[in-house]
């Protein structure tokens, strides 16, 4: 295991640390939020898979479409506390299973909503990615708050 790097980014949401856990859990959401972020970075945002066992040593993928190429992610989960905290691993590649990053998100409850951040270690070498890694996980946050606002606004 090398030295690590982090890239870290927060949140602040109107909905409440539940309902932002959960959405971080629930295929059918991710699917909605994930899609979303994808479009911000001007990509088609068409997922073709999301698989998620929400349990310690539970694991997911998730896939999109980058023009002709298949994107691929997946890890496990780690840590499951619900609604204040998530770690799981992060993997891109093959290569990465054997140092996998460790991405920990938490939440906090507020009087109204709730401040999430995350953070991911990953190996030193992705140092020059850690912007592009922080705006990402930006995106998601961003979309993750959309989405939650709008089926709020549909109950």
């Amino acid at each position: 295991m090398g030295a690590k790097v982090e890239a870290r980014v927060s949140h602040r949401f109107k909905a409440s640390a539940d309902r932002v856990y959960d959405a971080w859990l629930d295929p059918a959401q991710v699917r909605v939020w994930m899609a979303a972020s994808l479009r911000t970075f001007g990509l088609s945002g068409e997922i073709r898979r999301v698989e998620i066992d929400p349990k310690i040593g539970g694991k997911f993928f998730f896939s999109d479409m980058r023009g002709e190429t298949e994107a691929r992610h997946w890890g496990t989960y780690l840590e499951l506390d619900r609604p204040r905290k998530i770690v799981f691993t992060w993997i891109i590649d093959e290569s990465g299973e054997a140092d996998p990053s460790v991405v920990t998100l938490t939440i906090e409850p507020e009087t109204e909503g709730c401040t999430a951040t995350i953070v991911h270690a990953m190996d030193a070498q992705w140092i020059d990615y850690v912007s592009r890694t922080e705006d990402g996980w930006g995106r998601m946050f961003k979309q993750i708050d959309a989405t939650l606002a709008e089926s709020s606004s549909l109950q």
